[in-house]
């Protein structure tokens, strides 16, 4: 029975990258669903997976990075009601299927739009590009959809912006020109990654503004990818935290800022610069490094790392993932049932081993 409200259902993805010093698991067992109409925010530090789950979601994962595994589940509303369920993962990366998805049906905002944008073509062209492939339009039709797009972004003189080349443009003005292009085509879901990164502080609240305005106005969902939990307290219905290619916690926005279960999420918070602190006092870190993405550590990965540490269980077992109460989930063996004596655990997760590609 499919459920109406689920716009995008990923299931146990899986995205490797086969390099010559051995295999890094980018994306390792990823989770969730995303409900149509809501904000999702993607949190974790640089290297946990986050931009790889984005881009596996439109099947465009760089070279040499494969899915391997998993189901990437749209869930696509005829215009009879009727829901039609299509697994992404299964298409062809250069199929036309997948190409009829990309910025029709799903759209994505990336981190530097001066690199998204190509520096030889116009505004109005690359935005116009989308709007031809999807619809049956003519040109004059598609600049007009532009031209009034632009002007829904907030950009000041649309008729003259569209005529303009994306280094004629400062970086909020091309930001917003990066949000009209994806919307163009009013998709069902927009993925933002890291949108405001290189923005000052004023131009990244107004593109948050704009970005809550235009979803109340188009009804789409966000998956908002960031490693900023002010812009997450700020733009996030729900919250899913990464660590290594996993999804160490998930919960509503509230129950993650008032009560984060998994001690990376509480690490990640506490890092977080606050206004009552006393002067001179030194911001708190999360200890240690990343691991490396060849050899990630046995049991939790997370376990080196964590002011929670068990000898003996967190080195050893792989945590599943826990239902804390009121589906606020984590894995961590902290809110297991049930532990087995440090002496009876039995290692589930082996160091991962250097895998020539070949």
């Amino acid at each position: 029975m499919t459920n109406h409200d689920t716009l995008l259902e990923i299931n146990d993805l899986r995205v490797y990258f086969y390099l010559d010093e051995g295999t890094v698991k980018a994306v390792d067992g990823v989770s969730f669903t995303v409900k149509r109409g809501q904000t999702l925010c993607v949190v974790g530090e640089s290297g946990c997976g986050k931009s790889v789950t984005a881009r596996a979601i439109l099947n465009i994962v760089p070279r040499p990075g494969k899915i391997v595994d998993g189901e990437i589940l749209l869930h696509r509303q005829k215009p009879d009601g009727q829901v039609e369920v299509i697994d992404l993962a299964a298409l062809s990366p250069t199929g036309r299927e997948i190409r009829a998805i990309r910025g029709a049906e799903i759209s994505m905002v990336f981190q530097e739009p001066m690199t998204s944008f190509s520096p030889v073509h116009t505004i109005g062209s690359q935005i116009m590009e989308a709007i031809l492939l999807h619809q049956d339009v003519t040109k004059e039709q598609a600049r007009e959809s532009a031209v009034d797009m632009l002007r829904r972004c907030g950009l000041p003189r649309p008729e003259h912006v569209v005529d303009q080349y994306p280094w004629e443009l400062s970086g909020g003005m091309r930001q917003r020109a990066m949000i009209a292009r994806a919307l163009v085509c009013r998709p069902s879901l927009l993925i933002a990654d890291e949108p405001t990164t290189a923005l000052d502080v004023t131009t990244e609240t107004q593109i948050l503004a704009l970005m809550r305005e235009l979803q109340q106005e188009l009804g789409m969902a966000i998956l908002f990818i960031t490693h900023d939990l002010g812009v997450v307290a700020e733009m996030a219905d729900e919250v899913i935290v990464m660590y290594l290619g996993q999804v160490v916690e998930r919960a509503d926005v509230v129950s993650i800022f008032r009560e984060p279960k998994h001690p990376y999420t509480q690490a990640l918070l506490r890092s977080i610069p606050k206004i009552d602190r006393q002067r001179r006092k030194r911001l708190d870190t999360i200890e240690g490094m990343v691991p490396d993405p060849y050899n990630i550590p046995p049991g939790c990965p997370f376990h080196p790392r964590c002011t929670a540490f068990m000898p003996g269980l967190c080195d050893r077992l792989e945590p599943p993932v826990y239902d804390t109460g009121d589906g606020h989930l984590a894995r961590c063996l902290l809110y297991a049932p049930e532990l087995p004596a440090a002496s009876d655990a039995v290692s589930t997760a082996l160091p991962t081993e250097r895998e020539p590609h070949g």
